[in-house]
C-alpha cells in the first residue's frame, strides 16, 4: 500500500480528510502544521502546497492539495472496495461527484459571503450582505432537504464518503450561522453523520 502522509491542523479544513482516512481505515502519518505560527508559509511546505494552506496529502512523496480533490481521490482509490464510494459508470457516481462539488463550490461560495459579512474585516461586514447570504444558504439547504426527504443518505440507502464530505461543509456552516436547523431532514441527517466514530477527531 502507498505511504500516505496528511499535513494538517486540528479544527481546520484538513479535519474532514483525517476523518475520511479514519473512516476508510487507511494507515497514514499525520504531520501537524501550526498555521497559527505560520508554518504553512515555510519554503519546504510551500514546495508541497503552493497555496500555503492545509490540508496537503502526499502519496509516496507526491503531493496533493485542495480538500475536495483529496476527498475525491480517496473515494475513487480506496472507497469503492470498502463500499464507501460508488463505482465508475454508475448513476450514484455521477451524483456523488455532483453533490460533493455542490458542497464545496455552490454552497461554499455563499458560505464565504456569510463569513465575510459577519466575521471578516470590519470594512467587509454588512448586515444586508449577511442577510442575503443567509437567504441564499436557506434556499440551497432546501434543495438538500428535498433530497434527504426521499432517502436516508446522500446516495440512497447507505452511508458513503459523500455524506462525510457534504456533512463536513454543512456542519461548519451551521457553526457560522447557516440555517441548518430550520431544515428537519438535513438536521437529522447531519446529526447521524456527525455521530459516526470516524468523525470524533479533535486533536
Amino acid at each position: 500500500m502507498s505511504k500516505i502522509v496528511l499535513y494538517w491542523h486540528p479544527m481546520s479544513s484538513a479535519t474532514p480528510i483525517a476523518c475520511a482516512l479514519t473512516e476508510l481505515g487507511l494507515p497514514h502519518e499525520r504531520v501537524k502544521i501550526d498555521i497559527r505560527s505560520g508554518e504553512q508559509h515555510r519554503p519546504d511546505y510551500l514546495a508541497l502546497n503552493p497555496n500555503g494552506k492545509v490540508p496537503t496529502l502526499t502519496v509516496d512523496g507526491a503531493p496533493m492539495f485542495e480538500a475536495l480533490a483529496i476527498q475525491l481521490w480517496l473515494g475513487e482509490t480506496y472507497g469503492i472496495e470498502r463500499g464507501l464510494w460508488p463505482e465508475a459508470g454508475t448513476p450514484e457516481r455521477l451524483q456523488a461527484m455532483s453533490w460533493c462539488t455542490w458542497a464545496y463550490v455552490t454552497y461554499g461560495t455563499v458560505l464565504v459571503r456569510l463569513q465575510l459579512a459577519t466575521q471578516g474585516e470590519e470594512a467587509l461586514r454588512s448586515e444586508a450582505l449577511a442577510q442575503a447570504a443567509h437567504a441564499g444558504l436557506d434556499r440551497l439547504l432546501g434543495l438538500l432537504d428535498e433530497r434527504l426527504a426521499r432517502q436516508p443518505w446522500m446516495l440512497g440507502a447507505d452511508y458513503s464518503l459523500a455524506d462525510l464530505l457534504v456533512g463536513s461543509v454543512l456542519g461548519y456552516s451551521a457553526y457560522l450561522g447557516a440555517p441548518v436547523a430550520a431544515h428537519a431532514h438535513v438536521s437529522d441527517w447531519l446529526g447521524r453523520v456527525q455521530a459516526r466514530p470516524a468523525m470524533q477527531i479533535d486533536a
